[in-house]
This record gives structure tokens, C-alpha cells and sequence, in this order.
């Protein structure tokens, strides 16, 4: 009774702490328990690792031509609304003033559309470049953050966008007799556009923005030594000569509160077709090419600068011959001026027409026209501007 082994029940309270596992239990039981408590920890750190593995966007986003032909389909499905919209607003107008009033609305935003096609045409310009390997960014003396031709059309598809959707509110809004409130859209577009332009802080490009400032700043006053950038915008800006005129008036009928108004029809009112600021716009871009190359002659005493200073100089008696027609008489115009008119413009376009085939384009004979190299590939186009002045004949 003595000397025997006592084996305590394996439920004994003296033998386990207050709400632990007994310290003597089946061994084969707790084998089975150790195993199974070994594979939900292994089960939960693989969960784990699963749960913190980064998630791969590539596999969720759709890919890039999918994306691309979903924004082609919203661009022209933009379009379509714009014309049925505009269309609609414009049959709702009465017959007779219908014409006017889309005479006016062609003048607000002519001038911002021809800018867009040529914001394309320059992309263009810089693919053509790319592809053919000139460094277009050391002739233009452009930094590292010069914009490329994609961004380029990026910018050109926004203008392609904001200019008709505000030319179609302008119509619908005056089409439904809300004058005060079309009168605005011109009005906010412009001011939109100067803004972004002057925009001091660094978004939409700012850099390359306040490039374009400091050039047509160099070019109002050619007080330095002219660059190919200066002389390059401002032959551009020659060929967009009835892009200023139409801004002008349309700039003068938003300060003197006529837009959407039958105020501007008479000829001889202050923002009338008749208006002494018509020419002047229209003169403008050829006096700072003028004076271009006046600067140029000082600078390397070159005759051939004069030759070209020369050569837009005849541009102006043609500009104000032809607005003298409004503010003399009948007989006298005919009679007199009317033949300078002529012998003028007869003059300017031949002798322009000389200097782009000889100089600008580098063509000497008429065999070269089919046989381009390199530079002369690069002369044509960056004097694409030609096209500019071939889409002003219909206007």
C-alpha cells in the first residue's frame, strides 16, 4: 500500500494551472494536435505573403489600342453632338438673320481654329523631323524639356475640342434667346487663352510657353541679334497676317460690348470692315520681319537682308492701297489708286514668289522640285507655312 507507484488521475487539479491544458494527456492525441496546428500557421503565413504581394496593374488595365479606340470613339462621338447641336441652334434662326449672325460666330472663332491647324501642322512638322533624324532642337535652340510632337497633338486635340464646343454653346445659347449669356462665350474663351498663356506657375508647359512669350517678345522689338527661332515665327507669323485682322475685330466688338449684336454691321462703325485697325493688324507681322532684317543687315552686313527687307516692304502699299478704297471717293479710286492697287500687288507676289523659289526654298531649277535631299527636305518644310497662305485664299 505503502511502496506502490500512485499514478494521480490525469484530471487532477494539483497537477494543471487555472484554465491550462493538462500536463498528462494522451500522446498519440497530442502528436495529431501539433501536426494540425503546424499546418494552419503554415496556412495562415502563406495567406499572409498572398495578402502583401503587390497587386499588377498591367493585368487589370486595359491595354493601350483598346484605350486609344475608346478615346477616337468619345472624340467623334464629341463631334457628332457638336454638329447636330449646332445645326439644330442655327435652323432656329430666322432666315434673314441667320446669315449674319453666322458671319459674326465665323469671325469669333476663325482665328482660334486656324491656330489649332497649325498647332497640327507643327506636330507634323516634328514627326517629319524625328523620323528623319534632324536635330530640330539644336536649330531652334530648344532645352531638354522641349515639347515633341506628341505633346504637341496633345495640346492640338484640347484646342480641337474647347474651340467648336464653345462656338456650339455660343449658338445654342443666342439660338434660345439667351443673348447675354452667348455674348460670354467668345468673351471667356479668349480671356481662357490668354491666361493660359501668361500662367505663372509650372503647368501647361510652362517652359516652352514662356519660350514662345520671349520670342515674339524679340521679335516686336529686334533689339539683339536675331536667332532662327525669332526670324522663324516671325515669318510665320506673315503668313497668318488675316488671323490678326480677324482678331482685331473681334477683340474690338468684345470691348465695345457688340458681340451677338447687329451693332458691327454698318461698315463705318468703330469696329466695322472699314476700320483703320484692319490694316494696321494686317501690316503688322510684315514690319517686324522688315525690321528683322534691317537688324540683320547691321549685324553682318549682308545685302541679301536688304534684298529680303525689300521684299516685304512691297507688302505694304498693297495693305493700305486696298483700305483706301473705303475712305475716298468712287471715281477718284477708280480713276487712280485703283491702278496702283494692282501694279503693287502684281509686284509683291512676283517678287515673293521669286525669293521663296530661290531662296526660302532653295530650288534653282525646276528639276530640283522631284530630287530633295536632306537640307532641302528640312528648307520645305520648315516653310510649310506656304500652305498656311494657300487656306487664306478661301477666306
Amino acid at each position: 500500500m505503502f511502496g506502490g507507484q500512485v499514478i494521480p488521475p490525469s484530471n487532477s487539479p494539483h497537477l494543471r494551472k487555472s484554465g491550462s491544458r493538462p500536463v498528462v494527456f494522451d500522446l498519440d492525441k497530442a502528436e495529431g494536435n501539433v501536426e494540425m496546428e503546424a499546418l494552419l500557421h503554415s496556412a495562415e503565413l502563406n495567406d499572409l505573403k498572398i495578402a502583401s504581394l503587390p497587386i499588377n496593374t498591367a493585368a487589370i488595365m486595359p491595354s493601350p489600342i483598346l484605350l486609344w479606340r475608346f478615346k477616337v470613339l468619345l472624340f467623334f462621338l464629341w463631334g457628332f453632338i457638336c454638329c447636330k447641336v449646332g445645326w439644330d441652334s442655327v435652323m432656329r434662326m430666322s432666315v434673314n438673320l441667320r446669315d449674319l449672325f453666322l458671319y459674326e460666330a465665323f469671325l469669333y472663332y476663325n482665328p482660334l481654329l486656324l491656330v489649332t491647324m497649325m498647332v497640327w501642322l507643327w506636330g507634323v512638322n516634328l514627326w517629319v523631323f524625328a523620323q528623319s533624324t534632324i536635330s530640330y532642337a539644336k536649330i531652334f535652340d530648344l532645352d531638354q524639356n522641349h515639347l515633341t510632337h506628341r505633346e504637341i497633338w496633345k495640346a492640338a486635340t484640347w484646342m480641337t475640342i474647347i474651340v467648336p464646343t464653345s462656338m456650339t454653346a455660343y449658338l445654342y445659347l443666342y439660338s434660345h434667346g439667351e443673348v447675354s449669356l452667348a455674348a460670354s462665350q467668345p468673351v471667356l474663351l479668349y480671356c481662357a487663352v490668354t491666361l493660359v498663356l501668361i500662367f505663372p506657375f509650372d503647368i501647361f508647359y510652362l517652359s516652352s510657353r514662356y519660350y514662345l512669350l520671349r520670342t515674339l517678345w524679340r521679335i516686336v522689338f529686334p533689339l539683339q541679334a536675331i536667332t532662327f527661332a525669332d526670324f522663324f515665327v516671325a515669318d510665320i507669323l506673315t503668313s497668318m497676317s488675316k488671323v490678326f485682322s480677324d482678331v482685331e475685330r473681334s477683340v474690338c466688338r468684345m470691348v465695345h460690348r457688340q458681340v451677338a449684336t447687329i451693332a458691327w454691321f454698318e461698315a463705318d462703325s468703330v469696329c466695322g470692315s472699314h476700320s483703320i485697325g484692319i490694316p494696321v493688324a494686317l501690316v503688322l507681322p510684315y514690319i517686324f520681319r522688315l525690321f528683322q532684317c534691317l537688324r540683320q543687315y547691321k549685324d553682318t552686313k549682308e545685302k541679301t537682308t536688304l534684298l529680303n527687307a525689300l521684299k516685304y516692304s512691297t507688302a505694304v502699299p498693297v495693305i493700305f492701297l486696298s483700305a483706301l478704297k473705303y475712305h475716298v471717293l468712287l471715281d477718284r479710286w477708280t480713276s487712280f489708286y485703283r491702278p496702283l492697287w494692282l501694279l503693287s500687288g502684281v509686284i509683291n507676289s512676283l517678287y515673293s514668289f521669286y525669293w521663296d523659289v530661290t531662296r526660302d526654298w532653295d530650288l534653282s531649277s525646276f528639276s530640283r522640285i522631284f530630287k530633295f535631299n536632306k537640307p532641302s527636305l528640312c528648307s520645305h518644310l520648315l516653310y510649310g507655312r506656304q500652305w498656311v497662305r494657300i487656306l487664306q485664299l478661301f477666306y
